[in-house]
């Protein structure tokens, strides 16, 4: 049984963004110059929420772990597409094939779960001020985290059980930048239809949680909103929840434009163009976005506390 999965094919050839020399000359330089902003962005976020104590709260540990994500799932594409770009050495072994598309597939669907994760604590937060330190306790937020991390997982050992029985004859072509899985599934010379079924319900199920729960946390937070009557107050609740939002936004947007559609409408340019979006481009907006979100954060709280101080001196 296990001989019937063994591939004909050791490598693949990766067709890459483009074959015209000076365009990948500057999508090189672009590329690389996007991925070390994405290193140092991150890393630097994940040092800064390690070192500052005040940075010890559950936002801010969803917040460095997103910020791991990114960085991993910047690193498990883009180095090899720089390769590609720089060397034209467009061919990847079958095995780093397998392992980029699975660390793309762990990393993706464990992102998508935590930002679930991220959006129910800015409910608590909002929603439930008071009880909040209780609501999200150490342990809550430890266990979330091992949940996301759970659900990438187990998407990901789906994935490579699917993957196995999978049976290459002589096209070994891809025709996208990295291995993603639908190029992939294209080049079987056996029936796909219920492997696609497989992973699509896997990984369907783990977005369809996610988003249900993101919908819900934030339909319960605009309600909350509305309720408040300062204008300063609905400016600083919806600012703590404003950059998670975009992020979720952009991310969910690129992924269920790629994927949630019929696969007779893969197109190559389009779904490449919103590919390098999503794996480039996204994990270096994510350490800006929310390093912008903390300065308004402060910036309210200075506020607050001016306030506070001129109702006491009011008082006395």
């Amino acid at each position: 049984m296990g001989r019937r999965n063994i591939t004909h094919v050791s490598d693949f050839i990766l067709i890459g963004l483009t074959d015209s020399e000076d365009t990948q000359l500057v999508l090189f330089t672009l590329f690389l110059l996007i991925y070390l902003i994405t290193v140092l962005g991150n890393v630097v976020m994940i040092l800064i929420i390690c070192l500052d104590s005040q940075l010890h709260n559950p936002m801010y540990f969803f917040l460095g772990h997103l910020s791991f994500l990114d960085l991993s799932f910047s690193t498990a594409i883009t180095p090899k597409t720089l390769d590609n770009l720089l060397t034209s050495n467009k061919y990847i072994s079958y095995l780093n094939c397998l392992i980029q598309m699975n660390c793309f597939v762990f990393v993706g669907v464990t992102e998508c779960v935590l930002l679930s994760s991220m959006a129910y604590d800015r409910y608590a937060a909002i929603c439930n001020p008071l009880h909040y330190p209780v609501v999200m306790s150490a342990r809550r937020c430890c266990s979330l985290v091992f949940g996301s991390y759970l659900f990438g997982f187990t998407d990901s050992i789906v994935n490579v059980l699917c993957m196995n029985k999978l049976h290459f004859c002589d096209s070994s072509v891809i025709y996208h930048f990295f291995c993603d899985a639908p190029p992939v599934l294209a080049l079987s010379c056996t029936g796909t239809h219920d492997i696609e079924s497989t992973i699509s319900i896997s990984a369907g199920s783990a977005l369809a949680v996610s988003l249900i729960t993101i919908s819900v946390s934030y339909v319960s937070i605009l309600s909350t909103i509305l309720k408040i009557t300062s204008t300063s107050g609905k400016q600083k609740a919806f600012s703590t929840c404003a950059s998670h939002l975009l992020g979720v936004t952009i991310f969910y947007g690129t992924t269920i434009f790629t994927y949630v559609k019929p696969s007779k409408s893969y197109s190559l340019g389009q779904d490449q163009v919103v590919s390098v979006f999503y794996s480039i481009v996204i994990p270096m907006l994510n350490p800006l976005t929310y390093s912008l979100r903390n300065k308004r954060s402060k910036k309210c709280s200075q506020q607050s506390l001016t306030e506070e101080k001129e109702l006491q001196k009011i008082k006395v």
